[in-house]
């Protein structure tokens, strides 16, 4: 099939900053993109071809959406399953598919499958509901980590439990109780596949947390690990591609245990925020290969050119409203310094707003210029 320059149409479900990022490499190649996002202001707006402001859970919007465009493609979990499997059925090429989107949307799912593939993973328990776990509170051993299976994103849906009493706060639905494993690092590998079953891995990156919103601060890549951990945990990776049979990119994040074990927390079929340093320290960038690998295009090269390390930009605690980012211009005299604004209009604390990718060929040296760009800007809201 032809696709560049060309009558074929890429669809898009969701129109947020992963879409935007994937729409600079549907540019370059001039591919037609159609975006459906609920909100009239998503950032993926001013990227595409046409874009359809609607919700992603009604069967009837994703289905007409769907029917319009020659592949399928998504940048979030939370869209309808049940029409993505009937345009499926009748032909269209979804990427990834139904089938594997099935067995990830849910953790309670997503986690079973770890189990019944032997794919290293936390031990936990399903719950029905909350109040379904608080009557099984004395067979629990705290601390542990409460997750819910559904609608959960960015360090929401995520709390460690460590007394009774935290429970108090949490919704009353669907979760896990999963045993809390102590660990030195937490890891992401992603992986690449195309539909003709080539498939690469990128470096094992390594991410560092923000201890209360309990978000990605900073994505290191290479991970500062011993090269047989790393060669573990890209094996497990793939073994976890191969066994959930994707095709596009699957992020999958896992913690390196103090004895060095890989134990796999959970995945993400789609470009993922443990990625973004690629855009500028990799030969070719995640989203370039998540669109070679659903157009069945050979992948590119997913080493890297240099040492690259991500900061989240979020919204600073206190500030909520319409955005200004504070002392962008000095980092922008930086070398090796490359912000992307992910075009949300309205900040709120703890909100993802953007990024900054500091590339250089010392590590040591990166992550000192990436603790000068977390304190020097600032995402807060007008006067």
């Amino acid at each position: 099939m032809n696709y560049f320059s060309s009558d074929f149409k890429l669809g898009i479900l969701g129109g947020g900053q992963l879409g935007k990022m994937l729409l600079f490499d549907t540019r370059k190649f001039d591919i037609q993109t159609y975006v459906l996002d609920p909100s009239d202001e998503a950032p993926s707006k001013i990227a595409c071809n046409k874009f359809f402001q609607g919700d992603l859970m009604d069967y009837e919007t994703v289905y007409n959406f769907g029917k319009q465009v020659d592949v399928l493609t998504f940048e979030i979990e939370l869209v309808n399953l049940e029409a993505l499997t009937q345009l499926e059925n009748e032909g269209l090429k979804v990427y990834p598919s139904p089938k594997t989107l099935k067995g990830i949307q849910n953790k309670g799912i997503q986690k079973q499958f770890y189990s019944d593939n032997n794919i290293p993973t936390a031990p936990f328990e399903r719950f029905e509901n909350l109040d379904n776990l608080k009557s099984k509170i004395n067979d629990l051993q705290l601390p542990f980590v409460w997750k819910c299976t559904e609608f959960g994103y960015d360090g929401n849906g995520v709390k460690v439990i460590r007394q009774v009493s935290d429970l108090d706060s949490l919704p009353n639905v669907e979760c896990i109780a999963e045993t809390m494993i102590p660990f030195k690092n937490e890891l992401a590998v992603i992986v690449c596949r195309n539909p003709s079953g080539e498939i690469k891995t990128y470096p094992v990156v390594e991410m560092e947390f923000h201890p209360e919103a309990n978000q990605v601060e900073y994505v290191i890549c290479p991970a500062r690990i011993d090269e047989k951990v790393a060669e573990k945990a890209r094996a497990i990776a793939l073994n976890v591609s191969e066994k959930f049979n994707h095709v596009g990119l699957l992020a999958v994040e896992m913690f390196q245990t103090n004895d060095d074990e890989i134990l796999v927390n959970e995945v993400a079929p789609r470009p993922h925020n443990s990625g973004h340093y690629s855009i500028e320290a990799s030969y070719t960038s995640q989203f370039e290969n998540h669109l070679r690998a659903i157009l069945d295009l050979p992948l590119g090269n997913t080493d890297s050119k240099v040492a690259g390390i991500m900061v989240n930009l979020v919204g600073a605690e206190g500030f909520s409203g319409d955005v200004v980012y504070e002392n962008i211009e000095t980092i922008l005299g930086w070398n090796g310094v490359t912000p992307h604004i992910y075009g949300k209009k309205q900040t709120r604390p703890f909100r993802k707003m953007g990024h900054v990718t500091i590339v250089n060929e010392n590590m040591a040296e990166a992550r000192r210029i990436a603790e000068e760009v977390k304190n020097t800007i600032r995402v807060i809201s007008g006067q």
